[in-house]
């Protein structure tokens, strides 16, 4: 198992990454681009941990002790003693490849750089760093805390011990990992874009209401959460952002954003993040 890891960005993905692996006895460096962010993420993790203490799942004292074992910063430099660091930065490939080029700097040679990415070629990322064997995608589900599933994605050249190792990390954590190849969205997003997509079009062509979309699904098919409002904990703009990729990877116009998704990011309607998205959020539940 990975004596120190690291986690770029503390934002809702990167405070539950680093929350899970604490929980779970491993210290944990949460580095953020202001401290501000960093002390955010901070609140994020112990408002998650105290909500499962007030569940009864866990005491009071190992939640502390897990917060203790985050450190927070600004500088990459205080990734150098991590043998993992998993990256979960905004979903920009520009964005991805540069923080990859500077942890590959300054981690030691042996570190294994993971990327939380839900759509964009581990391969590419990969390819900026000295060590394409030692870079994989860990693609945990929202939120971290609760969701079983982790999408582990090999790259062109991970190699099948990097694999191997995360792999163990994965179900180390208590969770279930499944294995996928190195093509746009994986699976989970190749998926469930396309859905979410087309239920933004039935919106937009005044097929349904909103609400009759997202009972549709829910009652019809089973599902936990309707297409919208799952757009909205998503947030919109990386939903465009992965259905831009899957776009451009395979040129299909079947993966094309809809208009209105396009319109409502640009407005910065991104859903539960910015306040309003499909729904209102700014009472505290969604109307």
């Amino acid at each position: 198992m990975f004596q120190n890891v690291g986690v770029v960005g503390a934002g809702q993905m990167g405070s539950g990454i680093a929350q899970v692996f604490a929980a779970k006895g491993v210290p944990v460096v949460l580095v953020d681009a202001k401290d501000e962010f960093v002390a955010r993420g901070r609140k994020t993790i112990e408002g998650s941990l105290a909500r499962i203490v007030k569940k009864g799942a866990l005491t009071q004292d190992d939640a502390d002790k897990t917060l203790a074992r985050v450190t927070g910063s600004t500088r990459y430099e205080d990734f150098a003693a991590c043998d993992l660091v998993v990256e979960a930065i905004t979903e920009n490939e520009p964005v991805k490849r540069e923080c990859f080029a500077q942890l590959d700097a300054v981690t030691g040679p042996t570190a294994i750089l993971a990327s939380n990415t839900s759509s964009i070629s581990i391969t590419t990322l990969g390819a900026v760093t000295k060590r394409p064997k030692l870079v994989i995608g860990m693609h945990f589900m929202n939120p971290v805390p609760v969701m079983q599933l982790v999408e582990v994605i090999r790259g062109q050249e991970t190699s099948d011990e990097t694999t191997a190792k995360v792999l163990s990390a994965v179900e180390f954590l208590g969770k279930t990992p499944a294995e996928a190849r190195d093509f746009p969205g994986f699976v989970s997003n190749r998926v469930l874009m396309p859905m979410i997509n087309e239920a933004v079009y039935c919106l937009m062509e005044g097929v349904a209401a909103r609400d009759a979309i997202d009972t549709v699904m829910k009652l019809g098919m089973n599902h936990p959460m309707g297409p919208l409002a799952l757009a909205d904990l998503i947030g919109l703009d990386t939903c465009l952002s992965i259905l831009n990729v899957l776009h451009d990877g395979f040129g299909d116009p079947k993966y094309r954003p809809c208009p209105l998704l396009k319109r409502m990011v640009a407005a910065g309607l991104l859903g539960r993040k910015s306040g309003r998205g499909f729904y209102d959020y700014s009472s505290g539940t969604p109307k």
